[in-house]
């Protein structure tokens, strides 16, 4: 058996540091707590490289003592806490007493401070278990710290960083989040000596949230302020209309500290059930006020995540809270049933139905596509029109045929999927599985009926217009349907998802989009595939950088599948879309000449076919 022994301080040192500082926003989160804590009013944050090779916080809080800065380093060193029942009743950010022992264990540190009533503040140096005394120095008031080279000591950790684009994503997330937690205070943030958010310090939410989120997130909030007992939840929440297609945007924050809480999010979700579309979930910035004895903050290495002493009274103060919010705003129905005043023997009245919720607008409904579908729907040049005598339909209904014996498992060829060819071997080509096909009519608004030889087939248009969008999206080769927005659409994202999405650039244009990264946390799209042009460019535009984030850098082909079946269908023509003979012939040939398309990204069929012979044997014209 191994001889156990007490480990190195050294390494013990690193051991624990691994728990706090797993990457560069872990080392910003950690010093802007402390700043906070130390009651700064303005605090900036420079990084350069996405925070790996430089960061510095500075801030005018109240400083250091001179002898107090050696033991500041030290690992449980705090003056957050003194004794056992100081962790019932923590108010403050920081309280262990790990941050800037953990910081200097992976890094090469320097910080100077000073309180105001100093006439000279203090440098103190420190990379691991390397350090130099305390020098006096000239400083402003408050604490300024230097942190260069991360993990410089712990290269095993350096490898695994991601990209200097997501490190400094993340701690832009940082950042925003701590800036509106603190709208009193006011920060700066500057990235590659370029400022990138700046909020005012005046006290405001609304304010901070506009910085952050820009107008038009703001513009779509109600507030939300109720008070149960001791709780309090306060904030801004979206209106149902403008729920979101993922949960990026749900900010909550414990008695200001920001926290991830599947309690909170049930009870955010709750609230808006049934008062949004399907898929879509609510954004807010919520504030939970309580007492600190209420609640457990120390259940996680990075103080992320919190545990409530009475969950369900927590869930139910945030889902009254946003119910009496919406109907303030007069986004719900209220039914009011006046007392019934039982000792005057008053008739009973009627109950009075107050409408808060305003005359909604029309919803858009998809226009139908134009005559003759223009290039965006099947990537072809446009048709001339088509006389209306041309446009065979069914005039009259099919007598119902019974007693069809089962389809010869031939009628349908069945070929396994392939790649195409690339195009210098396309000049060989196979027989085509239909060749000569013709559109003779359309059925119910939704069913291509064409020939082909002595063949009938019956096609799907939703189905197979999906499945040919499907197809152009996975193959990448969308470009050639590029076209561009005359009015660019912008879109807020989070840093996260522009991270992703910067780092598949070479993707998004394969598959026929452009984008301008330059007005974070707003991406501009001025580009997009055709068949995308009488769609919600923004959703597709949420969408595709969900997706990307979730997939993260360099997406493998089967987990774009999922985001390429809802662009798909989408932007697929509808059943009941009024189309002329000339879009269904150009769908049909696309169908019919490529023996890729034979079921929709689903799996449900795109056609089905019928021969002469087994038609006439219905007619009795063959025994």
């Amino acid at each position: 058996m191994a001889v156990i022994s007490v480990l190195d301080k050294a390494v013990s040192e690193l051991i624990a540091a691994g728990e706090v500082i797993e990457r560069p926003a872990s080392v910003i989160k950690e010093l802007l707590e402390n700043a906070i804590d130390a009651g700064a009013k303005h605090i900036t944050v420079e990084i350069k490289d996405g925070g790996t090779s430089f960061m510095r916080i500075v801030d005018d809080g109240c400083g250091m003592a001179a002898e107090d800065v050696p033991t500041a380093f030290l690992r449980h060193a705090t003056s957050k806490i003194q004794e056992k029942a100081d962790l019932d009743s923590i108010l403050t950010f920081g309280f262990r007493g790990e941050a800037l022992a953990s910081v200097a264990a992976v890094a090469r540190v320097t910080l100077l401070t000073k309180r105001p009533q100093d006439a000279l503040g203090t440098s103190y140096e420190i990379a691991g278990t390397e350090f130099s005394p305390p020098e006096e120095c000239g400083c402003p008031d408050g604490t300024t710290i230097v942190v260069k080279d991360l993990f410089f000591n712990v290269p095993a950790r350096r490898k695994f960083m991601k990209s200097v684009t997501s490190e400094g994503n993340a701690i832009s997330q940082i950042v925003q989040k701590i800036a509106i937690s603190h709208p009193e205070i006011a920060f700066r943030f500057l990235r590659d000596n370029k400022v990138c958010f700046h909020s005012d310090g005046s006290g405001e939410l609304l304010s901070v949230i506009h910085t952050v989120y820009g107008r038009e997130f703001a513009g779509r909030l109600m507030r939300v302020d109720t008070e149960t007992d001791d709780i309090r939840v306060w904030g801004y929440a979206v209106k149902p209309l403008y729920c979101r297609p993922n949960r990026s945007l749900q900010n909550f924050y414990v008695n200001t500290r920001s926290v991830r809480s599947r309690a909170l999010t049930t009870a955010l979700e709750s609230a808006y059930e049934n008062l949004h579309m399907v898929g879509k979930f609510p954004a807010c910035v919520l504030f939970i006020d309580m007492q600190p004895d209420a609640l457990d903050v120390n259940i996680h290495p990075a103080k992320a995540e919190v545990r409530f002493s009475d969950e369900k009274r927590v869930i139910d103060a945030v889902f009254f809270a946003l119910k009496n919010a919406m109907v303030a705003e007069g986004l719900i129905y209220e039914i009011r049933l006046p007392q019934k005043d039982w000792h005057a023997g008053a008739a009973e009245p009627e109950p009075v139905q107050q409408p808060l919720l305003p005359e909604p607008p029309p919803i858009p409904v998809r226009p139908p596509v134009r005559e003759p579908l223009p290039e965006m729907a099947f990537g072809v040049p446009k048709c001339p029109n088509v006389p209306q005598e041309e446009e065979v339909q069914w005039q009259h209904p099919m007598p119902e045929v019974t007693g069809l014996p089962p389809m010869p498992e031939t009628s349908v060829p069945e070929i396994p999927r392939q790649e195409l060819p690339p195009p210098a071997v396309q000049e060989e080509k196979q027989p085509l599985p239909f060749p000569d096909v013709k559109v003779i009519g359309e059925l119910f608004a939704n069913y291509i009926l064409a020939q082909s030889g002595e063949t009938f087939i019956i096609i799907d248009k939703h189905a197979a217009h999906e499945r040919v969008i499907f197809e152009r999206l996975r193959k990448e080769n969308c470009q050639q349907y590029r076209q561009m927005l005359l009015t660019p659409c912008q879109v807020m994202l989070t840093m996260e998802e522009i991270g992703a999405m910067e780092e598949n650039t070479a993707l998004l244009e394969r598959l026929g989009f452009i984008f301008d990264f330059e007005n974070r946390p707003y991406v501009k799209a001025l580009a997009a595939p055709v068949f995308f042009a009488e769609l919600d460019i923004d959703e597709i535009v949420q969408e595709v950088a969900h997706n990307l984030y979730l997939g993260k850098v360099n997406p493998q082909a089967h987990m774009l599948d999922d985001m390429f079946h809802e662009m798909a269908c989408k932007s697929a023509i509808r059943a009941n879309d009024k189309n002329a003979l000339p879009e269904l012939q150009t769908l049909a040939e696309c169908v019919c000449h490529d023996e890729n398309i034979r079921h929709c990204p689903h799996g449900r069929p795109v056609m089905f076919t019928l021969s002469k012979y087994e038609l006439e044997k219905q007619f009795r014209r063959r025994v």
